[in-house]
């Protein structure tokens, strides 16, 4: 090993532990206080206490139990978002039914799968969209004996069924899950290959949910806490900050629809913010859109290049110089407290992960008032680092989470080690050994540092590492993530392997770009075509490409790029359930493009 950095163990799991010993110890610690917060039909957001959904999910176990539900079992929950899916979760947990989520946005050829793949032979469905995949994955093989729709009145018809088990019967069941039975198989994004089932235990989540509450106790014990969940429950992120709230003593706020994400911000008012890099640059790139539209965008320049040498000052741990400060001041009330103000009015720090974050545009919120405290982990390791409240450094993902181990091979591999490591693949005895090594260190397949006070620098990913034909080693995660703070980029993939020069696909956002057209007063674009031939948005995007290279040397930087005129998604195939992009997919679709416009002699 080149280094290793370490926390403390702090949670143990006995024996007997499992994830319902979660909600059961916050309800009996806090029974009335407001534990899950959803809106209801109308629009209006509603609360259950601890107790009352302790009390909900125990009777939607025991009508589990009168469907036939045993240990063991499998439960596919395919659904947005809500409270419901938290509630079926923990009901299924409470008597050791293994849950499978699935992504709202799968296609039925990856629905398949997962299903085949597991064995699930019961759906829990948000509506009749995913009923209708669901039917069509059927139709492609898989074996499903029944499907219930959360729309159609799924939880009020469990708990009818539920009546009918005695509580003696359900708590039988409930002695019987230990921490070491399997909880849940959580397929893992697909972006650098095929997906794979990875198997979480009770002990692992339930440690991760101890282990992350003692890594930022500032947070997760704050009085009043409250933290708003619209990352999708079948990403790890957001499943394992579900658990961790529970165990704490913070308010869950449920609510998958994005599109009313803003006017959520401000009902909910959250304490702690907690999205991928995406959700913040889209954040940013609005705010840098209004400014131009309000003849204000020289100021907005200004705002921002103030936060950042007063986050760099902050970094440095060097004295404020008076005039930093007073600028920190000066477009806090003109420009910063509008952007905070869109988020509520109460988060002093936001927490991000899953994919690489611009460290431009990190040291923006730093500087503006708004800490992201950048975290690291994969499905097979839920959150394994982030960075703590006080000491947190900027560009780094942090240090590992309590009871957790993080090392950098001779490789430079980062390696991963402790109970919040998963157990293995799902029937893919040989890929697990290829990750996990006799010692039991999981082998992320990401790139990284560790410096000299234990914090993490992820630098690439193995699998993504683009040789040049010269040789030259150029990670695409440093462009890729400042390309996107342009706000007309939708999406990028850098590209480059085996070539002689690096180069860049690039997306569009249409609205975006028809707000950067009106506000210098042209006419909008009719469609991605129109937009992506449109000499003054390939200027902008030239600029961006421009402020991109600036962060990496010559050698490494973007010569050539397209603009294309479609986008990458999940529905194509292009882009991950977790918004990842799909590099190979993505090379392969574009083939000529990049043969004719790019690579071409």
């Amino acid at each position: 090993m080149k280094k290793e950095s370490a926390s403390p163990l702090v949670y143990d799991a006995s024996p007997e532990d499992n994830l319902f010993s979660i909600l059961q110890k916050r309800a009996e610690a806090s029974p009335d206080g407001d534990f899950i917060k959803y809106k209801d039909g109308g629009g209006k957001w509603q609360s259950f206490s601890a107790g009352e959904f302790l009390d909900l999910a125990k009777l939607l176990a025991k009508g589990l139990m009168a469907q036939g539900f045993k240990k063991g079992d499998k439960l596919a929950i395919l659904s947005s978002t809500r409270w419901e899916w938290t509630a079926f979760d923990f009901a299924a947990l409470s008597i050791g039914v293994v849950v499978v989520p699935i992504y709202q946005t799968d296609s039925p050829h990856q629905i398949r799968t997962i299903l085949e793949g597991t064995g699930a032979k019961i759906a829990i469905a948000e509506n009749g969209g995913q009923k209708e995949k669901l039917e069509e994955a059927q139709k492609e093989g898989a074996s499903l004996d029944s499907v219930w729709l959360l729309d159609e009145g799924a939880v009020a018809t469990f708990c009818e069924f539920g009546k009918a088990v005695g509580e003696e019967a359900w708590q039988r069941a409930a002695l019987k899950v230990k921490a070491e039975d399997l909880a849940t198989v959580v397929y893992t994004s697909g972006s650098t290959g095929i997906p794979k089932g990875a198997e979480l235990t009770h002990g692992m989540l339930c440690c991760n949910a101890y282990s992350i509450c003692m890594t930022v106790p500032q947070i997760c014990y704050q009085q009043g806490g409250c933290y708003l969940c619209f990352l999708p429950m079948a990403h790890i992120f957001a499943r394992a900050m579900q658990f961790a709230v529970t165990a704490c003593t913070m308010t869950l706020a449920l609510e998958g629809d994005t599109k009313t994400l803003l006017e959520d911000f401000r009902k909910v008012n959250p304490t702690l913010i907690l999205g991928v890099p995406r959700v913040f640059e889209k954040i940013y790139n609005a705010a840098t859109q209004k400014a131009a539209g309000r003849m204000s965008g020289a100021t907005f320049k200004k705002a921002v290049l103030a936060a950042r040498e007063w986050s760099k000052r902050q970094q440095e741990k060097s004295p404020m110089p008076t005039m930093v400060e007073y600028k920190k001041r000066f477009y806090s009330k003109i420009v910063y407290k509008k952007i905070l103000r869109a988020m509520g009015s109460r988060a002093s720090f936001a927490v991000t992960g899953g994919a690489p974050i611009d460290k431009g545009l990190a040291s923006f919120y730093n500087g503006m008032g708004l800490p992201l405290l950048e975290g690291y982990g994969l499905t097979e390791t839920c959150p394994c680092t982030l960075n703590p409240v006080e000491g947190y450094k900027v560009g780094s993902v942090g240090k590992p989470v309590a009871s957790c181990r993080v090392a950098i091979s001779d490789e430079g591999e980062i390696l991963v080690k402790g109970p919040t490591v998963f157990r293995g693949y799902l029937k893919e005895p040989d890929l697990t050994r290829e990750v996990l090594d006799e010692d039991g260190w999981f082998h992320t397949g990401d790139l990284g540092e560790i410096d000299e006070d234990g914090f993490l620098y992820v630098t690439g990913r193995i699998k993504d590492l683009i040789i040049t034909a010269g040789g030259k080693n150029v990670s695409p995660a440093v462009l890729e993530s400042a390309l996107k703070t342009c706000p007309l980029v939708e999406e990028c993939a850098v590209i480059g392997d085996r070539r002689p020069f690096v180069s860049a696909l690039i997306t569009l956002d249409l609205r975006a770009v028809n707000e950067f057209l009106e506000s210098l007063r042209l006419s909008r674009a009719a469609d991605l075509k129109e937009a992506s031939q449109n000499p003054l948005v390939y200027n902008r995007i030239l600029r961006a490409v421009d402020e991109a290279n600036s962060k990496v040397s010559r050698a490494e930087s973007i010569r050539k790029f397209v603009i294309l005129d479609s986008q990458f998604t999940v529905e194509n195939g292009l882009l991950t359930p977790s918004l990842k992009i799909r590099r190979d997919a993505i090379t392969k679709r574009f083939k000529d493009e990049i043969e004719k416009k790019i690579y071409s002699k």
